[in-house]
This record gives structure tokens, C-alpha cells and sequence, in this order.
């Protein structure tokens, strides 16, 4: 599945998607946070695995100062069924995520974001510019060895007024699993 990256700078693009609470979520319901996070995620990648409880403190150090984080789930659910809309509600029940985790069945705001991995990050401001696209941080395997948060720099940044200092890495993890049309 060829898709092209969201620049920085681009603006959100509009989604409309279903959470694992039933609920529907776009754009507008997100409208009074000062920083919306969106990472593509999905069940059952190592490298997803190895970021859920950094995902849960960030969203638990960040969610006070008016930054939402949301989770979507891009993956071919036919061909990977452990990312089965069904399996989601259960990962977030079992791992008790504190983040909206959003089903993406028809792939098209996988493709409208240029996403291609999970975890992949795309930070956006109180205008909804896109201001971070990449990793969260510099060491997936080992959390007590990262350097770089790349993530958390991104999102201190914007609470302040600055610019990023590295506003795009390169995204590292699964590939999303697209469907074969």
C-alpha cells in the first residue's frame, strides 16, 4: 500500500472513527486540547508491546496540561486477528490503557495520515498543524536506556512555545498490515 507522508506543517486529517468504547470520535471532539498525539498502534506488535506503559505515563504525566493522546488501529483484523476489533477491547481491559484506542477498519486514515508502522507519532498543535511525526523515543527494547524522547521533547516544546529541535525521526516498528484489495 504506497502512502505519502503528512509534512510538517500539514493539517489534521479529518477521521471519523469508532473507539473501543462505542463511541465515534472525528476531529471535533478533540477540538479543546492544546496538543492532540495520534499514534497508529494496533494488538499485536513487539515494538507496540514494548511502548504501552511508556504510552500510559506520558498520557498520565501530560493529560493536565490539555495534551490528548488516542491510539488507532489500522491493521488488517482478517489477516491478523489478534487485531480484531473484539481483541482490542480486550488488550485495553487486560493492559487498562488510559488513552483512547480507535479502530480503523477501512484503512483510509492510515492512508490519509501516511502512516506505515506501529507505534508511529504524529503530534499536532492547538491549530492542528502537524508539528512531530516519528518515534517516541530512541530505544525501544530497553526503556532504562533511552537517550532521546523524542516524543516528550515534542510535546515540552509546544507546551511552551517553541520550536521542536527534531520535529521528524524515522518511524520504528511492525508495518501496518494493509489489506489486499
Amino acid at each position: 500500500m504506497a502512502t505519502e507522508k503528512l509534512k510538517i506543517g500539514s493539517s489534521l486529517p479529518e477521521f471519523k472513527l469508532i473507539g473501543v468504547d462505542n463511541k465515534l470520535y472525528s476531529n471535533d471532539y478533540f477540538i479543546d486540547y492544546k496538543i492532540l498525539v495520534v499514534i497508529f498502534s494496533c494488538n499485536h506488535c513487539p515494538y507496540v508491546h514494548a511502548y504501552e506503559e511508556r504510552i500510559k505515563s506520558i498520557v498520565s504525566d501530560y493529560s493536565e496540561k490539555g495534551v490528548k493522546v488516542i491510539a488507532v488501529n489500522s491493521n488488517d483484523a482478517d489477516n491478523y486477528p489478534e487485531d480484531s476489533f473484539e481483541n482490542m477491547r480486550k488488550r485495553v481491559n487486560k493492559k487498562k490503557f488510559n488513552f483512547i484506542y480507535l479502530r480503523d477498519e477501512t484503512q483510509l486514515t492510515a492512508i490519509d495520515f501516511g502512516a506505515t508502522h506501529t507505534p508511529e507519532v504524529f503530534v499536532f498543535d492547538d491549530k492542528r498543524k502537524l508539528r512531530y511525526h516519528g518515534k517516541i523515543d530512541d530505544n525501544w527494547k530497553e526503556e532504562e536506556k533511552v537517550v532521546e524522547k523524542y516524543l516528550c521533547d515534542a510535546i515540552d516544546s509546544l507546551l511552551v512555545g517553541n520550536e521542536i529541535s527534531v520535529p521528524e525521526t524515522f518511524s520504528i516498528g511492525c508495518t501496518i498490515k494493509w489489506k489486499s484489495n
